[in-house]
C-alpha cells in the first residue's frame, strides 16, 4: 500500500509542472497602437479602437496609414480565447479610404498573442488580406489574395485620432489640461501709523496737570505729516489674462511635452513632419493667437519665447485648421535655448489640440 502510494506521489509530482494553469481574463478594452509589416517590406501605421463585452466578443475599428499615399478606416469585429490569450479580430468594411496608390481596396483578418510585461500590454501576431467584396472579379474573395504580414500593437491611452464614442466612457485617457497663465499676487502697501505727541503729567500741589512742553511742536507735527503723507508706493504689473478661444474650449487639449529651458530667449520652429501634403495650423501663446492658418513646409514657421522669473512657464497649443490629404495633421517642433535643443513630434486633429509647456529654470 505504501508502495502504491509512493508511486502516485511520483507521478503526481512528475506531471505537475506540465499541467496547464488557467489563464486570467485581459480586458482588451481601449486604444491599441503601433504597425505592421507586408510580406514585401512595406511597413504602414496601424491604429485600434476596441470594446470587449463580457462574453469576450469584440468590436471597434481600425485605423491604417502609410504617408500621403494611403490611408483608411474600417470596421472591426472579433473575439478573444481566454485559456490561450488569442484574439482574433476581422475587419468588416472600410468606411473612409483615401488613397493615390489606385487600384482596389483590402480588408484584414488578424490574429494575435496577448502578452504583458509588467504594466505594458502587447498584440503580436499574423495577418491576411482580401480584396472587399465590392472589388473581388471572381467572389467570394479569400483571405491572403491581397497578401500577409506581421502586426505588432501596444496598448496606449492617446489616439492618433480621435476617441470613438464607444470607448469614451470606458477608458482612461490623458486629462484635459486648463491653459492659464501664471497669477502674480499683488503687493499689498500699508502706511506706517501716525505717531501722536506724547504728554507727560505730573502731580502738583494744586492738583493741576503740568503738560511736559515739546520744542517746536507744530513743526514736528507739520514734518510728520509730510513723511506720512506721501509714503512710497510700489506699481505691480498685474498679468493680463487672455480669455480662451472657442476653439481651445472646443476641443480636447492634450499635454504633449514639458520641456525645461535655461535661458531668456527661447525659439520654436514648427516644420511639416514628413511629406510635405498640405498640412495647416494656428498657433496660441498662453490662449493669444499668434500664428493663423499657417501651412506647414520645409520652411519653419517661427515663435520666439521670452522666459524670466517672473514669467516662468508658457504654453504653445497647435490647432489644426485642417489634416492635409492625409490624417491626422503632424507637425515637427525644433527648440532652441542657448545650447540646449528639443524635437517634438506634434499630432493634433480636429478633436484634438497639442500643448508644448516652457518652464524657465534659471542656471546655476
Amino acid at each position: 500500500m505504501k508502495r502504491t502510494l509512493s508511486r502516485y506521489l511520483l507521478l503526481f509530482t512528475l506531471l505537475l509542472p506540465f499541467t496547464p494553469t488557467p489563464v486570467a481574463a485581459q480586458n482588451l478594452t481601449g486604444i491599441w497602437k503601433g504597425y505592421f509589416i507586408s510580406d514585401d517590406g512595406e511597413q504602414y501605421k496601424l491604429e485600434f479602437q476596441v470594446s470587449q463585452s463580457k462574453a469576450y466578443g469584440v468590436t471597434g475599428v481600425s485605423y491604417s496609414y502609410l504617408d500621403v499615399r494611403f490611408y483608411g478606416k474600417a470596421t472591426m469585429t472579433g473575439s478573444f480565447i481566454k485559456t490561450s490569450s488569442s484574439f482574433k479580430i476581422r475587419e468588416i468594411k472600410t468606411v473612409e479610404v483615401k488613397s493615390s496608390l489606385g487600384g482596389a481596396t483590402c480588408i484584414m483578418n488578424y490574429n494575435f498573442k496577448y502578452s504583458r510585461s509588467g504594466k505594458e500590454e502587447f498584440l503580436e501576431g499574423t495577418y491576411l488580406g482580401k480584396y472587399e467584396s465590392k472589388y473581388s472579379s471572381s467572389p467570394p474573395a479569400s483571405w491572403g489574395e491581397c497578401g500577409g504580414g506581421k502586426v505588432y500593437l501596444r496598448k496606449v491611452k492617446t489616439s492618433d485620432f480621435y476617441v470613438e464614442p464607444f470607448l469614451r466612457n470606458k477608458i482612461k485617457t490623458t486629462p484635459i489640461i486648463i491653459n492659464k497663465p501664471p497669477v502674480k499676487k499683488p503687493v499689498v502697501v500699508t502706511k506706517p501709523p501716525v505717531k501722536k505727541p506724547v504728554v507727560v503729567t505730573k502731580p502738583s500741589t494744586n492738583n493741576k496737570p503740568v503738560v511736559r512742553p515739546i520744542t517746536n511742536p507744530i513743526a514736528k507735527t507739520d514734518s510728520l505729516k509730510t513723511k506720512i503723507s506721501n509714503p512710497p508706493v510700489t506699481k505691480t504689473n498685474l498679468p493680463v489674462v487672455t480669455p480662451k478661444p472657442a476653439v481651445l474650449k472646443e476641443r480636447t487639449n492634450e499635454l504633449v511635452k514639458t520641456l525645461i529651458v535655461r535661458t531668456v530667449d527661447v525659439t520654436v520652429k514648427l516644420y511639416d513632419n514628413g511629406e510635405i501634403d498640405g498640412d495647416s495650423i494656428s498657433v496660441y501663446l498662453d490662449n493669444k493667437l499668434v500664428l493663423s492658418s499657417k501651412r506647414l513646409t520645409a520652411t519653419p514657421l517661427v515663435v520666439t519665447l521670452k522666459m524670466d522669473e517672473d514669467n516662468s512657464e508658457h504654453e504653445l497649443t497647435m490647432v489644426a485648421e485642417n489634416l492635409g490629404s492625409i490624417p491626422p495633421n503632424t507637425s515637427l517642433m525644433i527648440v532652441e535655448s542657448g545650447e540646449q535643443r528639443f524635437d517634438v513630434r506634434i499630432t493634433s486633429t480636429e478633436q484634438k489640440n497639442a500643448v508644448v509647456r516652457f518652464k524657465y529654470q534659471k542656471p546655476k
